[in-house]
């Protein structure tokens, strides 16, 4: 008689994949709480003390960890000498593994969890027979999920035994299950010693969503979310309307709530291609939202549209008459749903906002490897560090228009200039090669608002011929980090032209 070991923490459709077991007359062992619930459904099974002869101990922490179990999972039935050694040492073979493991992650999900609650739940023994018998797959069927039970009963039933490219398939999840297990672990108790650098990472991913297509139709691609993602991210957002997401849609989308995020007041951004055109604030997201459409209403065509209030009906009827790929906010009213899902193809997702300032790593990849960062999530809010070092003083208003800017440019690609005013961006110069070029670009874009605006820089003038330039256009204050060797020119030009100048001593790249 063959024999199966069930031993699961979820027990979702365990019953009747049991029963299915017992009618290919499989003989079933079982652990626990997995056990009381088979016999409570009328099924038989072997507890591990009878198989074992040694009794489970020590709260359940050793109970499968003996030779009469891997033995019987990891004994190759081709081998004369594996079975010749099972024969003299009593150990029936186990050929089918039903393990899923404790909820470790469920666990360290909740806030009020202990360390000490957190490690009770790394399993031991479920990843030891798990991987004893994935490793045997040429003779043992490992099922870790659920969803797998159904094809294990009609191979069984179809044929009497399950097929080796099933067995491998199994296995090869079970591995990939093992070590996202472990990754979590890993990384929940490097995070309580306060290591920064280990020695080697490991990150783990959920399949979410198969894409189309990646940035163009011929690349493959597919959506993966952190298992304990921030409720302030795409992975997490709801969507209520609309097709799904493509894998630009994604990175756009991630780019856009980056920026809403930096703001407290009512703030809408526009944005199109990973960098913002349009950013607006006001005493209303409708009013904030008028701003940034003001600030490029050209480029905002297709775009996504962030807002970090409810959508309202007055708002939605504004974004109703705008072609738009995305509009992302905390909720919608019941009219405005309403009247934006008339549109079929306009994405329409809601993002819990509540966790909007939570930092964090965040990584990128590159040809063979991969680079890891904190997120740019310093709120300087004019910080001590900020130094007026022209003679002229920023106004108040200037000084508002520089704290709205700089927080925009923040989010540009570099080389960036941002050029507005207290109430919205006017215009972006975003990744260009040279600083004087993306100065043109934005100082361009703002047209005649450019005079009494400000400018902001994610980085600092290594020629003065950006002050010079933003001088002759009417610019009145500028925003940058400082820290170029030439500090001075540019200073002095600002001096001669009348422009107030701060210098924040922090660098905003961002590539």
């Amino acid at each position: 008689m063959k024999r199966a070991l069930i031993s699961v923490s979820d027990k979702t459709d365990i019953v009747a994949f049991a029963k299915a077991l017992v009618k290919q007359n499989i003989e079933i062992i079982s652990t626990g709480g997995t056990k009381r619930v088979l016999d409570e459904a009328g099924i038989s099974t072997l507890s591990i003390e009878e198989v074992t002869g040694f009794p489970e101990m020590m709260d359940g922490r050793v109970k499968t960890l003996h030779p009469l179990i891997h033995g019987g999972l990891l004994g190759r039935r081709d081998l004369d000498s594996h079975m010749k050694a099972m024969d003299e040492h009593n150990i029936q073979p186990i050929d089918f593994v039903c393990v899923n493991l404790y909820p470790f992650k469920e666990t360290i999900k909740k806030t009020e969890t202990t360390p000490e609650e957190a490690i009770e739940q790394i399993d031991i023994g479920g990843p030891s027979m798990l991987r004893s018998a994935a490793k045997n797959f040429a003779s043992v069927t490992v099922v870790v999920d659920s969803n797998d039970y159904n094809e294990v009963i009609a191979e069984l039933e179809t044929n009497g035994e399950t097929s080796i490219a099933t067995r491998q398939r199994l296995a090869a999840k079970v591995f990939r299950h093992t070590a996202s297990y472990d990754a979590l672990i890993a990384e929940y108790l490097t995070a309580l010693t306060g290591e920064t650098e280990p020695e080697t990472v490991t990150h783990t991913y959920d399949h979410k969503q198969t894409l189309r297509y990646g940035e163009n139709s011929h690349q493959t691609a597919v959506f993966y979310e952190e298992p304990l993602a921030s409720s302030y991210s795409i992975a997490k957002a709801k969507q209520l309307h609309g097709k799904a997401l493509s894998f630009n849609n994604i990175k756009d989308a991630d780019a856009a709530i980056r920026i809403a995020r930096d703001f407290d007041e009512p703030v809408a951004v526009a944005l199109k291609h990973m960098n913002p055109c349009g950013i607006g604030i006001g005493q209303t997201v409708e009013e904030a939202f008028d701003r940034a459409y003001e600030a490029d209403p050209m480029s905002i065509f297709g775009g996504i549209v962030v807002v970090n209030a409810e959508v309202s009906l007055a708002l939605a009827e504004k974004l109703h008459k705008i072609f738009l790929e995305i509009v992302i906010a905390p909720s919608y009213s019941e009219d405005a749903l309403k009247l934006l899902t008339k549109k079929k193809n306009v994405r329409l997702l809601e993002l819990d906002f509540s966790e909007a300032r939570k930092g964090g790593k965040e990584t990128v990849s590159v040809l063979g490897g991969l680079l890891v960062q904190d997120q740019d999530m310093v709120d300087e809010k004019e910080a001590p560090e900020w130094k007026v070092v022209t003679e002229k003083a920023p106004t108040e208003a200037q000084l508002a228009a520089m704290k709205l800017n700089w927080k925009a440019v923040k989010h540009v690609k570099s080389n960036a200039i941002v050029v507005g005013n207290d109430k919205q961006t006017l215009g972006i110069g975003a990744g260009q090669m040279n600083r004087i070029g993306a100065v043109k670009i934005a100082i361009e874009q703002a047209g005649e608002q450019a005079k009494e605006a400000v400018l902001a820089s994610d980085a600092f003038f290594p020629m003065d011929d950006s002050v010079e330039y933003a001088a002759e256009h009417g610019i009145q204050a500028i925003i940058q980090p400082g820290g170029s060797v030439k500090d001075q020119a540019s200073i002095d030009k600002a001096n001669e032209h009348g422009i107030a100048m701060v210098f924040t001593a922090m660098r905003h790249f961002r590539h």
